[in-house]
C-alpha cells in the first residue's frame, strides 16, 4: 500500500503549478491503473505495509475513489478555464483521496475513524469554497454537525474496544462478540448518519444543492459509501446484539425510502432530485447490511459501487444543463432533446442504470438484496416492490421532464455537447455496466 500513498504524496507538488492540470488528471488514471493491477487474495487481507492493507471490500472502494477523483478533475474544467482558485482545487482534490484511501486501506479501528473523520474537511472546503449560492455555509454546517454528533460516540466506542479486548485490527476483532447496548448505539449511529439512514438525512439534500459538480460527485459516489463499509466491518464483532435491534433499522430504511421516493416525485430542482433518489437507494442498502445473511452483504457492496458511479454521472449531467442555463430547476431545463439529442441519450442510459435496468450493476445489488430481505421478513415484499416501482417512476419523471417538451423560449445561445463531456458520461456508464462480466469477483469473498 505504501507505493500507492507515496505516488500520492509525490503528485502534490504538481498541484502548486496550474499548467499542470491535465498532467494530474492524467497521473490519477494511471494509479487507477496500476491499482487494478495489483493483486488481491479474495480471502484475506494483502498488500500489507505497516497498518495498511486491503481486502475485497476496501479493494473495490478504494478502486471508485481514485476513478471518481479523477473524473471530479474532468468535470471542473471550467475552475481550469477561469483560473479560479485551481491549484488549490488540485491540492484539495489530492487531500481528499489520500484520506480516502487511508480509510478504505486502514486495518487499525482507530485510524479508519481518525480518517473517516478527516476526509470531511476537505469536502466542507468544496462545499464552502467552490459552491454556488450563499446558502452554502449553511449547508457546510449542517453536513459537519450532522456528521461530527454522531461521532464522539463512535470515538468513545472505538476506546472502550480497545480497553476491553486490547486490540485493534479489524481481521482479529471479528473474533470477538460485543453484547452491550450502548456500545452497538455508539458504533452504528456514526456510519447511519452517514450513509444517511431516513430521519438523519436532512444534510445531504442541503449539501448536494449548494456543492460545485466535483463536491456532489464525491458526495454520492464516496462519502456514503463510508458509512456503508464502516457498517460492513463493524456488524462482524456485534452481531449478538445485531440479532436483538437490527430490525429497527430495516423498518426505518424500508419506510424511509418509500417515503423519499415519493418526495422525488415532488422536487422540481434536478440535483435535489439525484439527492434524494440516493437516499431511498442507501435505505435498500441499510436493509441489507442489516439482515446480517449473505445476500445482503454482497448486495449492499455491489449497490454501493454502482450507485457511485451512477449517481455521480447524473450529478455530471446536470451540471452540464447547469452551465448552459445557469439553473438546475425543471421548470426550465425542458426540451433538451431540440438542443443537445445526444446527450440525450446519456440521460437515457444513466437514468436507466438508476432504476436498475440490466445490465448494470444496480440491477444485481438489488436483486441481492430483495433476496436478503425477503427471506429476512417476507413482510418486507410489499416495501420492496414499491420502492422499486417509484424508483422507476422517478428516473422517468426527470428524464421525460428534462428531455421533452416544448423548450423554454429565452434561450437564446447555446453551445452542444463537448467530447470532453461525452468522454466524461462515457467513463461514468462504461465500468457500470461492463464490471457485470466480472461480478463473480465482487460476489464470492466469505
Amino acid at each position: 500500500m505504501m507505493k500507492i500513498f507515496f505516488f500520492l504524496g509525490l503528485m502534490i507538488p504538481l498541484c502548486f503549478n496550474k499548467k499542470n492540470f491535465w498532467l494530474v488528471q492524467m497521473s490519477m488514471f494511471l494509479l487507477m491503473f496500476i491499482f487494478m493491477n495489483m493483486m488481491l487474495n479474495i480471502m484475506n487481507f494483502c498488500n500489507l505495509s505497516y497498518m495498511f492493507g486491503y481486502d475485497i471490500i476496501s479493494f473495490g472502494l478504494i478502486m471508485l475513489s481514485i476513478w471518481i477523483c479523477s473524473l471530479m478533475m474532468m468535470a471542473s474544467s471550467k475552475l481550469y478555464k477561469y483560473n479560479f482558485y485551481v491549484n488549490f482545487f488540485m491540492f484539495n482534490i489530492m487531500f481528499l483521496l489520500a484520506m480516502l484511501l487511508i480509510t478504505f486501506s486502514s486495518m487499525n479501528l482507530f485510524m479508519f475513524y481518525l480518517f473517516f473523520e478527516s476526509s470531511l474537511i476537505p469536502t466542507l472546503m468544496l462545499i464552502i469554497g467552490w459552491g454556488y449560492q450563499p446558502e452554502r455555509i449553511q449547508a457546510g454546517m449542517y453536513l459537519l454537525f450532522y456528521t461530527l454528533f454522531v461521532s464522539l460516540p463512535l470515538l468513545l466506542g472505538v476506546f472502550y474496544i480497545f480497553s476491553e479486548f486490547n486490540c485493534m485490527m479489524m481481521y482479529f476483532l471479528k473474533f470477538f462478540n460485543v453484547n452491550f447496548y450502548i456500545l452497538y448505539f455508539c458504533m452504528v449511529m456514526a456510519f447511519l448518519v452517514k450513509m444517511p439512514m431516513y430521519f438523519t438525512h436532512l444534510w445531504l439534500p442541503k449539501a448536494h444543492v449548494e456543492a460545485p459538480v466535483s463536491g456532489s460527485m464525491i458526495l454520492a459516489g464516496i462519502m456514503l459509501k463510508l458509512g456503508g463499509y464502516g457498517l460492513l466491518r463493524v456488524m462482524i464483532f456485534m452481531q449478538k446484539m445485531s440479532l436483538k435491534l437490527n430490525f429497527l433499522w430495516v423498518i426505518i430504511s424500508l419506510v424511509g425510502g418509500l417515503y423519499i421516493s415519493l418526495k422525488c416525485l415532488c422536487q422540481i430542482d434536478m440535483k435535489s432530485l439525484i439527492a434524494y433518489s440516493s437516499v431511498a437507494h442507501m435505505g435498500l442498502v441499510i436493509g441489507g447490511i442489516m439482515t446480517m445473511n449473505y445476500w445482503g452483504y454482497i448486495g449492499s457492496y455491489v449497490l454501493m459501487i454502482g450507485h457511485g458511479l451512477c449517481s455521480s454521472g447524473l450529478f455530471c449531467l446536470a451540471n452540464i444543463n447547469y452551465e448552459r442555463l445557469q439553473s438546475r430547476s425543471l421548470i426550465l431545463n425542458k426540451g433538451m432533446m431540440n438542443f443537445m439529442p445526444s446527450m440525450s441519450l446519456w440521460w437515457f442510459l444513466l437514468l436507466s442504470s438508476s432504476m436498475a435496468a440490466p445490465p448494470s450493476m444496480n440491477l444485481v445489488g438489488e436483486i441481492c438484496l430483495i433476496n436478503s430481505m425477503i427471506s429476512w421478513s417476507y413482510m418486507t415484499m410489499m416495501f420492496l416492490m414499491l420502492i422499486t416501482f417509484f424508483s422507476a417512476s422517478y428516473s422517468l419523471y426527470l428524464y421525460s421532464f428534462t428531455q421533452h417538451g416544448k423548450f423554454n423560449i429565452s434561450l437564446y445561445s447555446f453551445y452542444m455537447g463537448l467530447s470532453r463531456e461525452f468522454l466524461l458520461l462515457m467513463l461514468h456508464w462504461l465500468p457500470l455496466n461492463i464490471m457485470i462480466l466480472k461480478i463473480d469477483y465482487l460476489m464470492i469473498w466469505f
